[in-house]
């Protein structure tokens, strides 16, 4: 079956995909278009004889768009059960990619019909709900990751935790291998650290927000959020790939009155591959719909993480442009940053952002409360237009971090 027609023209019932696609050895670009359509939707390996005349009119894929080897394939809404996102990605990035046609095969981009968006819950707060919890308006949120991420007991987290918090930063979280090892059991943690949140906030006069980490097994999920809600916390944290797409949506429809932070651990065995896998910012649009309030997308090439600036923007825009009727998502850029790094990351990324900083905050020569406190320092002078090293020449702790890690990575 011949699934290409240049003449298409979209509708707003398909669902778009966008692939790079790379044929196998001896194979033409066109046979791999059409095997990626067909096993993708309703076709196989053969012609069938169960093939009805109406499947074809009402299911047939279209391949509408080839630009290289970039092609774009559009599906009706009608092949998908609505508010199921594993149906949909069993489809559309399921058996393709184990396929003898192709060499290389990435999934770059998917546009959802409005029917689709409008089965999924979405973010329960976005950036305006976020911001209203942490009582900021207008610069980025500034945070940490607790240091070490793996050995603290509950008692030491949560001391660290209000350091970060007395030196002026309004997030703290887990990290994301911490959940409810022996060492620092979940409960434990979550109500100490959430008693000295309190104590942070009597004293600062700010409001503060702690995300404990509640990856598990779904039930077990859905109980450590539970707890977190009774225990009066505002946000939840979770690594959403290894959770799994129907952990994280059952996850956010028992809608919690909390905030869910998604963290991206092991996206890049998906993502990292420009020639094979899916892109960040697919999992990024599947994530909006799905209902997270924050996600990690990188940093712009500042600090450690792989992603270039136009590829990050290119997701930050999938986080906050119009998709329905959805909340948009708080872009959050996390790894190897430190004070020195907030004024190209804001730069590059603009202000409403979430600025994580594990190290950048507990490696500066004196201390967590310093490191916070160069941190928040760093933002403010940035939002003012100074220079960080004119800012550091009246602000101690920013000028100790500038010694320390300079003033750009």
């Amino acid at each position: 079956m011949d699934y290409i027609d240049l003449s298409y023209k979209p509708g707003k019932k398909d669902l778009i995909c966008e692939f790079y696609i790379t044929p196998s050895s001896g194979k033409e670009l066109k046979e791999a278009i059409n095997d990626v359509s067909g096993e993708s939707s309703i076709g196989t390996w053969t012609d069938l004889s169960t093939m009805k005349p109406r499947i074809v009119k009402e299911l047939k894929p279209t391949a509408f768009e080839i630009n290289g080897n970039y092609v774009k394939i559009a599906y009706p809404e009608a092949l998908f059960e609505p508010g199921n996102m594993p149906c949909i990605l069993s489809s559309v990035a399921g058996n393709i990619f184990g396929m003898k046609t192709v060499s290389a095969l990435r999934m770059t981009d998917v546009f959802f019909p409005e029917k689709i968006i409008d089965s999924f819950m979405g973010p329960k707060f976005g950036i305006a709900g976020v911001r209203k919890i942490a009582g900021v308006s207008k610069r980025p949120l500034v945070g940490t990751i607790v240091k070490p991420k793996l050995g603290l007991n509950y008692e030491e987290h949560a001391q660290v935790a209000y350091e970060s918090w007395s030196g002026g930063l309004d997030v703290v979280k887990d990290d994301e291998n911490l959940t409810s090892q022996d060492f620092n059991p979940f409960e434990k943690r979550v109500t100490e650290t959430l008693k000295m949140l309190a104590k942070a906030e009597n004293e600062t006069g700010e409001k503060k927000i702690y995300m404990p980490n509640v990856t598990a097994e779904s039930n077990e999920m859905l109980r450590r959020a539970k707890f977190v809600e009774k225990s009066g916390g505002t946000h939840i944290m979770v690594d959403v790939v290894t959770c799994g797409f129907s952990g994280i949506q059952t996850l956010r429809e028992a809608d919690f009155n909390l905030a869910i932070h998604a963290h991206r651990a092991m996206h890049a065995a998906l993502t990292r591959s420009k020639d094979f896998g899916v892109s960040m910012k697919v999992l990024a649009k599947t994530y909006r719909l799905i209902g997270v309030d924050q996600l990690h997308i990188g940093t712009a090439h500042v600090g450690k993480m792989e992603g270039s600036a136009k590829e990050v923007l290119d997701i930050e825009n999938s986080l906050i442009e119009k998709m329905s009727d959805l909340k948009n998502v708080f872009p959050v850029a996390s790894g190897g940053l430190h004070p020195g790094s907030i004024p190209p990351l804001i730069e590059r990324m603009g202000a409403n952002i979430i600025a994580q900083f594990g190290g950048g905050v507990h490696g500066h020569p004196k201390g967590t409360k310093a490191g916070a406190a160069a941190v928040r320092q760093a933002a403010e002078g940035t939002m003012q237009g100074i220079t960080l090293e004119e800012y550091a020449e009246t602000h101690r702790e920013l000028a100790e971090a500038l010694k320390k890690w300079g003033d750009k990575k």
